[in-house]
Formats: structure tokens, sequence, C-alpha cells
């Protein structure tokens, strides 16, 4: 691995799969620390349980923290995360 790769791959493995927080400039990763997410109304609810609308539902399907973990690792790894 050229010095170039191991940059690359290093750089990655630490921003990859991450926006910096619009409102605070916060570079990392927050730890939402839920078990629940609240919903917009039943319409709202009923299109995340039926994957018709992508969003965090429960925290062992899914959270933003995770969120941030699956895209770097597809990242690193070259694959991709649906």
């Amino acid at each position: 691995m050229s010095e170039e790769q191991r940059l690359n791959l290093e750089t990655l493995a630490i921003h990859a799969g991450q926006e910096i927080d619009p409102t605070t400039n916060s570079r990392a990763v927050p730890l939402y620390q839920t078990t629940s997410y609240g919903f917009n109304d039943s319409e709202h609810a009923a299109n995340l349980f039926a994957l018709k609308e992508f969003g965090n539902i429960y925290t062992r399907i899914m959270n933003p923290t995770t969120d941030v973990f699956e895209k770097r690792i597809a990242e690193l790894e070259g694959g991709q995360v649906l």
C-alpha cells in the first residue's frame, strides 16, 4: 500500500459517512442514547414501518450513530449502504 493510499484510508476511517453538523460545526459523531423515536403522524409511522420512507423506527434496527458507522465501514471496504 502506497503512502497516499494509506493516508486516504486513514482519512476515510475518521471522516467517511458523516456530515459536519450545520448548527454547531461539530466534527464528532454524536452518540444518540435513545431506544425509540417519535413519528410526525400515523401516516409517517406507517410509511416508516412499510419501508416506503427512510427514517428511524427503533434503535435496534437503525439509529443516526450506527448509520454513520455503516457508511464509514462501507466506504473503507469499497461497499455500498442500501
